[in-house]
């Protein structure tokens, strides 16, 4: 298994949705993510990370509310909101990085 930090430092922009399964809006998130990378490809990752699984990394993203949208690249935090977007918003965003 990957480790998120091997993750979040690939050259391509990282997409990461943390949610959990008791979230409405999350529940929205996820064939909006699936539309998504049908239009991208493999231009850029998409991870979804259960907050309720992975309780520590959502405490060191302080990640509060869900769905929590971020956008890494080399590491680094580009980007990130907190609610539901559209395919096509977060392909725009990804398309600045």
């Amino acid at each position: 298994m990957e480790k998120f930090e091997d993750i979040i430092n690939s050259e391509k922009p990282v997409l990461i949705d943390f949610f959990a399964t008791w979230c409405g809006p999350c529940k929205m998130m996820h064939p909006i993510l699936e539309e998504l990378h049908g239009k991208i490809g493999d231009k850029a990752r998409i991870i979804t990370i259960d907050i309720d699984r992975n309780q520590q990394l959502a405490d060191a993203y302080n990640v509060k509310s869900v769905p929590t949208l971020m956008i890494f690249k080399k590491g680094e935090l580009l980007w990130r909101q907190s609610g539901v977007h559209s395919a096509a918003d977060l392909e725009d965003i990804i398309s600045k990085f």
